[in-house]
């Protein structure tokens, strides 16, 4: 028995498993998202396989009959990827100073410090984002404390601005941790050599800190990337339903709407943006490691 048939043999269970509970509900999914709505079900099984939900994304019909331009979906294409990467920016500046102080405490701190990181987890993310709720809105005390700083009306709450807040406190985690476990092993021998050759703290933080970091940064980027495109509870309550992303439009299509084709095709260009992401991340990684 050859070396590559036993290491199949040993890989054909993960492999079955994988292939039923990931691979056929997505390959369903994307025939799903070529078939028609359905009357009392979600799909019409009968009806023939087209790429007219795909259209719909960007085209609509008129009362005429002509087709015309629908910059709807777009803008939220567009708003989902700027809210995930304004998200990714901002878990990524928080994370990476808290990281790097987790690892310079003692091993009683850093236990310590691990603990009150996923403490959050233990709370529904349901309850956590309620609690922003109440933190943000009108007669809170962090709106009342920002409109008393500024000479005009500042609205906290049911925007942009609210959701990325939201965000970024549910998935800063997600960042912190696999930051954490790239600065637990740095030799700080390495900073202090960097300073007695003349660098600065930014110089040394570019040149010595960053490189060493970048395994965490790709890693924790990703992980709370990928997630903030499909959110949508998040901005749901913070939004207000003025704030829709890709996550709140696939919902609706599977529940109010009852449209399920259309909901497919959205999780099928969700699903193919999220694979054009990992892909490119993979590229760089490979080019820098090359």
């Amino acid at each position: 028995m050859s070396v590559a048939f036993r290491r199949l043999c040993l890989l054909s269970p993960a492999l079955l498993v994988i292939l039923l509970l990931v691979g056929v509900p997505l390959c369903l999914m994307a025939w799903v998202s070529l078939l028609d709505k359905g009357g009392s079900a979600g799909v019409d099984w009968s009806s023939a396989p087209s790429a007219a939900n795909y259209v719909r994304l960007v085209w609509e019909e008129d009362f005429d009959g002509t087709m015309i331009l629908n910059t709807g979906y777009l803008l939220i294409f567009l708003r989902s990827v700027a809210l995930a990467a304004v998200t990714t920016v901002l878990s990524l500046a928080l994370g990476l100073p808290v990281a790097l102080w987790m690892a310079s405490l003692s091993r009683t701190g850093r236990d310590v410090m691990l603990l009150l990181i996923t403490i959050p987890f233990w709370t529904n993310l349901l309850v956590r984002n309620y609690a922003w709720l109440i933190i943000l809105r009108e007669d809170g005390w962090v709106s009342q404390f920002v409109n008393m700083l500024s000479p005009w009306p500042v609205q906290l709450l049911y925007n942009d601005a609210a959701v990325a807040i939201g965000l970024t406190y549910s998935f800063l985690p997600f960042t912190i941790l696999p930051l954490y476990t790239v600065f637990e092993k740095f030799d700080w021998r390495l900073l202090e050599a960097a300073h007695d050759l003349g660098a600065t703290r930014r110089r040394a933080l570019r040149r010595v800190v960053l490189p060493i970091a970048t395994p965490g940064i790709v890693a924790g980027a990703l992980l709370v990337f990928i997630p903030c495109l499909g959110a949508f509870v998040t901005p749901a309550l913070l939004g207000g339903g003025k704030t829709l992303m890709l996550g709140n439009i696939i919902q609706m299509q599977f529940g109010a709407s009852r449209n399920w084709p259309f909901g497919a095709t959205l999780a099928v260009v969700l699903l193919a943006i999220m694979l054009v992401v990992m892909t490119a991340m993979a590229l760089w990684r490979n080019r820098r490691t090359a």
